[in-house]
């Protein structure tokens, strides 16, 4: 058969139910693999296809799963109808929080796989097992983190206990939820992706803490009353900076996500007005 590029590669794709948030991380001595690798729906399912791997594992599994398939059904289904399976890998988490993986026995040494509620952590051409055993055991160990969180800490702790045998390149972290991406009117809560970066896991990490800052909002509790002093401080900077409003500013800083009226300001916002003018 004619051998697609190999993407050696550790994952784990993984949900939390209570979030109800699905998602997929990845890093591979491999250019772009969030390009090839993840794929998510919310309340469907999280796929990742790599090793020589078969793109349409992830399209074509997330239409089973929506079927109502199990993780385990989904994985039976595309690995017996594709010739090539010998040399795939494949991890599937459903609706449910069941888990799925697939190491073919032509997938290059080490390669393996492990399952538990809620996570399928899977790797090829890694040092050793420990890589994937740590991505399982961070994931066991970090329940109390939110899903995007959870998974740049196994993606770190796989590196951490050895990795790709082949190297570092790229790396991705893709969370889905119903609504809850921007604006509330995407379901993509996160799409990061290194695309080639001799630490990607260090840049994905610094790259997320951007989007926390653009994109989250902090407890309204934490906002502070714009008034007396602070709201002439932000007059006045706002002035400096030659917007008429906080509204027009944050717009042009990618912040307009915490803003929400004159009468009080997210403290991510004002710390920014006050770096920037």
């Amino acid at each position: 058969m004619a051998r697609e590029p190999v993407i050696a590669t550790y994952s784990i794709a993984a949900c939390d139910l209570e979030a109800k948030q699905w998602g997929v991380a990845v890093q591979s001595k491999f250019l772009s693999v969030g390009s090839v690798v993840p794929w998510a729906e919310p309340e469907v399912g999280a796929i990742a296809t790599q090793a020589y791997a078969n793109p349409r594992y992830g399209p074509n599994g997330l239409a089973l799963l929506r079927e109502g398939q199990s993780a385990a059904e989904v994985v039976e289904r595309l690995t017996a109808a594709d010739d090539g399976r010998d040399a795939r890998q494949l991890g599937v988490v459903d609706g449910e929080g069941r888990s799925a993986s697939w190491t073919g026995p032509e997938c290059n040494e080490w390669a393996g796989h492990r399952n538990g509620p809620c996570y399928a952590a899977q790797g090829n051409i890694l040092v050793s097992a420990e890589t994937v055993d740590a991505i399982a055991e961070t994931f066991e160990s970090n329940a109390g983190l939110p899903l995007t969180q959870r998974l740049l800490e196994c993606l770190a702790a796989a590196q951490a206990a050895g990795g790709d045998r082949r190297g570092q390149q790229s790396a991705s972290l893709l969370v889905v939820e119903r609504d809850g991406g921007y604006a509330s009117l995407s379901d993509i809560l996160v799409d990061l992706r290194v695309e080639d970066h001799e630490r990607p896991i260090e840049e994905l990490r610094r790259i997320y803490g951007l989007h926390r800052r653009l994109f989250e909002v902090s407890p309204r509790e934490e906002w502070l009353p714009l008034e007396g002093e602070l709201r002439a401080e932000v007059d006045e900077r706002l002035a400096k900076a030659g917007h008429d409003s906080l509204a027009s500013w944050a717009g042009v800083e990618n912040l307009e996500e915490r803003v929400d009226g004159e009468d009080a300001i997210d403290p991510v916002v004002l710390d920014a007005l006050r770096e920037n003018t």
